[in-house]
């Protein structure tokens, strides 16, 4: 599990991804200070924000422009839908941010419907998966924080993937471990299945998928 001093050792581990990502057609962006708002609209947001709120936002929108770039997409303002990112016409993206360190993913709408991404540098409390998972979920963790970690990160991946198809929470999307990753969809709906990625990164949990 990384701490704030494993943050250089996760944000390279990141970095090193991108040609995997690339091979997918996806880029990957990583930031660590969000600076200034883009614009009015980021700027707007942001006020209303605490401090620790409004640093992981606006280092998740300069994570999202610097993948924005590399795809030769628009970057401009990235503006949100409750806690959802909006990204520019003809792109999608999506955003994570764990212990002071923000990961963005993006890629042309002509090609993907969406894109889901987690980064956990913490992870969760054994005492607290039932909160996420599900009986034959937890079973396959069989007590393994590492385990529960990645599984707990893909479904967040997940969520975020299947935008308005998604249930009001976790424990309402399916999980089942496959070839170093997972497969997971929306309980009771097997037909839209989902793979997620999921890679260790100095210790955290790092987890993609797309729609």
């Amino acid at each position: 599990m990384a701490t704030v001093t494993d943050r250089a050792g996760v944000e390279h581990a990141l970095l090193a991804l991108r040609p995997v990502l690339a091979a997918s057609g996806i880029a990957l962006g990583v930031a660590t200070d969000g600076g200034e708002p883009f614009g009015p609209g980021e700027a707007e947001l942001a006020s209303a924000m605490p401090e620790l709120r409004r640093r992981d936002f606006l280092a998740g929108r300069r994570a999202a422009r610097r993948a924005l770039t590399l795809t030769g997409l628009p970057a401009g303002e990235i503006l949100a839908a409750g806690r959802r990112p909006v990204f520019p016409d003809g792109c999608v993206g999506t955003i994570s941010h764990s212990g002071g360190l923000a990961v963005a993913l993006a890629a042309p709408a002509s090609r993907f419907r969406s894109l889901g991404c987690d980064l956990e540098t913490r992870g969760l409390p054994l005492e607290a998966a039932h909160l996420v998972l599900s009986e034959d979920e937890q079973a396959w963790v069989a007590g393994s924080a590492r385990r529960l970690l990645f599984a707990f990160s893909a479904k967040e991946a997940a969520f975020k993937a299947l935008l308005d198809f998604a249930p009001s929470q976790l424990l309402g999307i399916s999980l089942r471990a496959r070839g170093g990753g997972f497969q997971a969809w929306r309980g009771g709906v097997p037909e839209r299945v989902l793979d997620v990625r999921v890679h260790e990164v100095a210790g955290s949990a790092f987890t993609w998928t797309f729609c």
